[in-house]
């Protein structure tokens, strides 16, 4: 007999707990085999292609393209036809989640009748007797931002046993209703996952208890608290300590233009808004003669092999400067009131994509050379134009180089990758008068910034560490006593 199986969006890793459908990969009757990549997602990080660990029949997909989707949330079904998953799996294809036999599956049991709930919509009970709002699975299965979509299968047959999900034509309750607060225990846990949608709920005073969840086993998303905010949910607070909700201004009708922060530009934003609010930042600068160091590539390109770009030999320069000044690369425990000094440099560089700006990592920079540098920096810049990054590949950075220089900017005061301790920020490099050995020349000078987390050293050792750099830019000779 066939088994249909339920396939969930797994946990991508880096604590990542939401995902938005990119592209389907296959339709409703295809046949798929063990760990075929079935959907493309975006998450907060990189772009992911997901593989199912069964292979069968796809019997029905869950969520449109653009939908936003929950861990744990299901994707699609299959069916696996006369024969049970092989019990050992496939291997753990992503983090979280591996391809083991899943455990037996419990015929649910369709009511015949149902109850009337408190929101004047039918309500459906499954085999362990909870019920659901009509249009919801009884197991309480949602798509975020949208109805579940369950393709009829249009190729193959579904199995008898595979029950039909509720029908995208089925029409849903509205937002006022779906959302609208209840009465809820005012003790116990509150069954929220994100930490986006505690804060969203707390900044505009709305009582996750009185919610309704509308994902799986009753998960709180966004979505719901959107909803509630929506139908005119009020703060919930205690006539002593009234909770206040600032009023959203009105958009001047005809004019202004609402762009979700999701994806990538939403990472970016709550990452640089904590920077921000935690790290007590401060930045320095100066002008440096990069004339030498320029005429130091050309020389090193000249000789043959692999050429260096200009952004290794910069990386190395950093390296070295972080032996000298270790402080820079750290970062601070805030709960054990902590330094952290980190043994290997982990460095972060600023690349702009179509996706938004990301920050990939070259592991263990400290130990390369600018040959490997300049390897390793042009993979990751490649896979970063094509949305192929990893999420280990964004993520553990301990020191960020930022050359915004390629946006022809002098100078900029950056904001520090949370939770790392300095970014150093390069500009232009671009012919200028200079003084050079008493004498005014037109050399190639370029303006170097440093911004650095006050709590981890003084300007003494920040300024220390930018003077090393511009002196290794103006005399790359320097760098020979730490190679």
């Amino acid at each position: 007999m066939a088994q249909v199986l339920e396939f969930k969006l797994p946990d991508l890793g880096e604590g990542l707990t939401e995902a938005e459908i990119v592209r389907w990969l296959v339709q409703v009757g295809d046949v798929v085999a063990v760990d075929q990549p079935v959907v493309e997602v975006e998450t907060a990080k990189a772009m992911v292609e997901v593989p199912c660990p069964y292979g069968g029949v796809v019997t029905a997909r869950f969520g449109e393209e653009g939908t936003e989707l929950p861990v744990g949330a299901p994707l699609l079904t299959v069916a696996v036809g006369g024969r049970e998953p092989e019990p050992e799996g496939s291997g753990n294809v992503l983090v979280g989640y591996g391809t083991q036999a899943p455990a037996a599956r419990r015929r649910r049991v369709r009511a015949t009748t149902g109850a009337v709930d408190g929101q004047g919509g039918r309500r459906t009970a499954d085999g362990n007797g909870r019920t659901a709002p009509s249009g919801v699975p009884a197991d309480g299965r949602a798509v975020r931002r949208g109805t579940a979509r369950a393709d009829a299968p249009a190729r193959v047959a579904a199995p008898a046993v595979a029950q039909a999900p509720a029908s995208a034509t089925t029409t849903p309750a509205s937002p006022a209703s779906a959302a609208a607060p209840t009465a809820a225990p005012t003790e116990g846990p509150v069954p929220v996952i994100s930490p986006l949608v505690r804060k969203l709920a707390r900044d505009n005073g709305v009582d996750l208890r009185r919610l309704t969840g509308s994902g799986p086993e009753g998960l709180i998303l966004r979505a719901d608290v959107e909803n509630a905010l929506r139908a005119g949910a009020a703060p919930v607070g205690t006539a002593e300590e009234p909770v206040v909700r600032a009023p959203v201004a009105p958009v001047a009708q005809g004019g202004g233009t609402r762009i979700p922060l999701k994806g990538v530009r939403g990472a970016v934003a709550d990452k640089l808004s904590r920077s921000r609010r935690e790290i007590p930042d401060a930045t320095c600068w100066v002008d440096a003669d990069a004339t030498e160091l320029m005429r130091a590539r050309a020389a090193m390109n000249a000789a043959g092999g692999p050429k260096i770009s200009l952004l290794a030999l910069l990386a190395r320069i950093c390296t070295a400067g972080l032996a000298r000044f270790p402080e820079l690369n750290s970062f601070v425990d805030t709960e054990a009131r902590e330094v952290v000094r980190l043994d290997q440099v982990h460095l972060g560089f600023a690349a702009q994509t179509e996706r938004g700006l990301v920050v990939p990592v070259v592991r263990d920079a400290h130990a390369r050379d600018a040959e490997s540098l300049t390897a390793e920096f042009a993979r990751l810049t490649e896979a970063a134009r094509t949305g192929t990054l990893t999420p280990g590949e964004l993520t553990g950075g301990t020191f960020t180089l930022n050359n915004y220089g390629v946006f022809g900017v002098d100078g900029s005061t950056p904001i520090i990758n949370h939770p790392e301790a300095a970014m150093l920020g390069v500009g232009r490099i671009v012919p200028k008068p200079w003084v050079h050995e008493g004498e005014l020349a037109v050399r190639q000078v370029v303006q170097l910034s440093l911004t650095f987390d006050h709590r981890v050293c003084d300007g003494g050792t920040a300024g220390g560490f930018l003077r090393y750099v511009a002196d290794c830019v103006e005399q790359p000779a320097v760098l020979l006593r730490t190679l």
